[in-house]
């Protein structure tokens, strides 16, 4: 019952949305449909306020565990935009980042690539490795820099002080920025955020995890662009559990965003 609430809510909130056919992204090309979202959620979390399907702008996030997408399929039950793993450390690349990046850009989703940070390379080095394998495409949206300890690493579980940490950072998000002339959105979980004092590591958009309240809660009063809701999402043309997001702002303005941040 709840699904299907949340469902209908979904619909009503987006039903003024622009339903034409989107033609794939390019350089010159600004249109964004967006749909009313046709999600369900294996392990719902009972929301006590500022619930996802308040949202209007919904998407996901991908690497080489979600196979054989079906994009188009997964952009008419509303996903808007999509991340995409592409590199982890210094020399791991996402084997299925090329056919993701390729198809959703047919699909007509706008998408951004990530890296997954690794704690025993130097930043420097890894921001090399990132450029060196995501195009520069002026119609992708900002890099992603994904920050998040790894306990289950095999080859790393090394965690630096927080000074540390947000120095590294910061070299990986310059290096990448003046690549890509864009500015790289950080995403991060909550113990992360605190352990590293990242409420004091400003001037970047922020993509916050945060399964279990609304960010306002876990994150106080921090800005973010975007927001994971749910690792448990069902999400039509994608097999399995899908990580589900939204944008924080109204449908005009995430076709403000896009247009400040794709060219």
């Amino acid at each position: 019952m709840r699904r299907l609430a949340a469902i209908l809510m979904l619909t009503l909130l987006c039903a003024c949305s622009t339903v034409d056919d989107l033609s794939p992204l390019s350089p010159s090309s600004q249109t964004v449909t967006v749909r009313a979202p046709k999600f369900e959620d294996s392990k719902p979390h009972e929301w006590d306020s500022g619930a996802p399907w308040t949202y209007a702008i919904h998407g996901t996030d991908v690497s080489k565990y979600q196979t054989s997408v079906d994009w188009p399929t997964a952009r008419a039950s509303g996903i808007t935009f999509a991340f995409i793993k592409a590199t982890e450390g210094g020399d791991r690349f996402d084997e299925n980042f090329n056919e993701h990046w390729a198809r959703t850009r047919a699909a007509g989703i706008p998408r951004a690539a990530y890296h997954f940070f690794y704690f025993c390379t130097p930043a420097e080095a890894q921001a090399r490795w990132f450029i060196a394998n995501v195009p520069n495409d002026p119609s992708a949206m900002p890099p992603v820099l994904d920050m998040e300890w790894n306990p289950k690493s095999p080859t790393c579980r090394l965690r630096p002080d927080a000074a540390t940490v947000r120095s590294e950072m910061t070299v990986f998000l310059q290096m990448v920025e003046r690549h890509y002339g864009k500015k790289p959105i950080i995403y991060t979980s909550v113990d992360f955020f605190d352990d590293n004092q990242l409420a004091t590591f400003r001037g970047y958009p922020y993509w916050l995890r945060s399964v279990a309240g609304h960010p306002r809660e876990k994150y106080g009063s921090h800005p973010f662009t975007f927001w994971q809701y749910t690792g448990t999402g069902i999400v039509p043309g994608m097999t399995g559990k899908s990580d589900i997001n939204v944008f924080n702002g109204s449908e005009a303005a995430w076709k403000k965003w896009l247009r400040q941040n794709t060219r």
